[in-house]
């Protein structure tokens, strides 16, 4: 154990139990309670297999990342705490859908981008508290061959489509582009080698993608500026180093005005959850001043809405994909997830 946390503070991402309750000792007891009712439905919903799926079985690569993700938001790893086997079967799940060409999914899911970036997130989180030797180099193997994937998906303008560039005809889309970012990011805090020019090309695919008004736009090749895509945007120009651009600047701008507070959020109908979980993340690495009144409010809006089976079933994706958005909103200023840290 000892070797495992000097590895960690070596490499500068350690975020010990509590890092972030600076924010959250105030917080209303409702929202604990709220978030603890969330994570036992989610605990109940993952099969027996290890994973959890979305509306008709689908997108259960991405579901599981997300969920095992809000159980890590809970302080849980692989060894320790409530969900550690819950998070073990996920982790087991995750890997055995590694691919040999270094996809974690499977080819005829049209949409597999999603889950391979949410997977390098958890995944990279998992391997940075992971103690077993034989497991770290498995772990360290599947994360190693996902950026690689990761690198050779990325469109000629730097982009992501919801398939790789090879798959999808060179398409992008915004929303892609953002999982990849961060899974990528995740994976260098892990100690994975992830070329700078990955991510120099992503930065300059979302500068190019954004208009005038700070929006980004759905795909490069238009689409109208998006509220939801502009939050995760930001989000990912965070991971991706950047905090203090003009370009930056006049997208959180854009934010404010149509967001939170008082956005028009007839704008972004549909992607309430996405929005915030991204947005959240916003707010508490980059709007540190404004994070607890955000928190208060959206949290509030989001207690309102809990059913009483612990879930939140809005949304056509399905209640185990809001339900693991919300939790981990809810959970951000725990600071047990380093990817999501200042």
């Amino acid at each position: 154990m000892r070797k495992v946390l000097t590895f960690l503070f070596v490499v500068g991402w350690l975020v010990l139990p509590g890092a972030g309750s600076v924010f959250a000792k105030n917080r209303d007891p409702k929202f604990q309670k709220a978030v603890s009712n969330a994570l036992e439905y989610l605990a109940r919903e993952q099969r027996r297999q290890g994973y959890w799926e979305a509306n008709g079985g689908q997108y259960r690569v991405a579901m599981t990342a997300l969920a095992g993700n809000a159980l890590l938001a809970e302080g849980s790893t692989t060894t320790r705490g409530k969900y550690s086997k819950n998070i073990q079967n996920a982790v087991d799940y995750l890997l055995e859908m590694s691919q040999p060409n270094g996809l974690i999914g499977y080819k005829n899911d049209y949409h597999y981008t999603y889950g391979h970036g949410y997977s390098m997130v958890f995944l990279s989180q998992v391997y940075g508290e992971e103690e077993d030797a034989m497991r770290r180099e498995e772990l360290k193997k599947v994360l190693t061959k996902a950026v690689e994937f990761c690198a050779g998906a990325q469109t000629t303008r730097g982009g992501w489509g919801y398939v790789s560039a090879k798959d999808g005809n060179d398409f992008d889309e915004g929303s892609t582009c953002i999982t990849q970012v961060q899974g990528l990011r995740a994976c260098r805090n892990a100690g994975i080698p992830v070329d700078k020019k990955i991510i120099d090309r992503a930065k300059k695919y979302i500068a190019d993608c954004t208009t005038q008004d700070g929006g980004v736009q759905y795909s490069i090749r238009g689409g109208g500026d998006r509220p939801a895509i502009t939050a995760a945007a930001c989000a990912a120009l965070f991971n991706a180093g950047e905090y203090d651009s003009d370009q930056l600047k006049n997208m959180l701008e854009y934010c404010r005005k149509n967001i939170w507070p008082g956005g028009n959020t007839n704008r972004y109908f549909g992607h309430w959850h996405y929005a915030h979980f991204y947005y959240a993340q916003v707010m508490y690495r980059g709007e540190t001043k404004n994070w607890d009144k955000y928190i208060q409010d959206i949290g509030q809006q989001i207690l309102r809405k809990q059913s009483a089976s612990g879930a939140w079933m809005e949304g056509h994706v399905g209640p185990v994909y809001t339900t693991a958005i919300n939790a981990t909103i809810l959970q951000l200023d725990k600071g047990y997830l380093p990817i999501y840290q200042k």
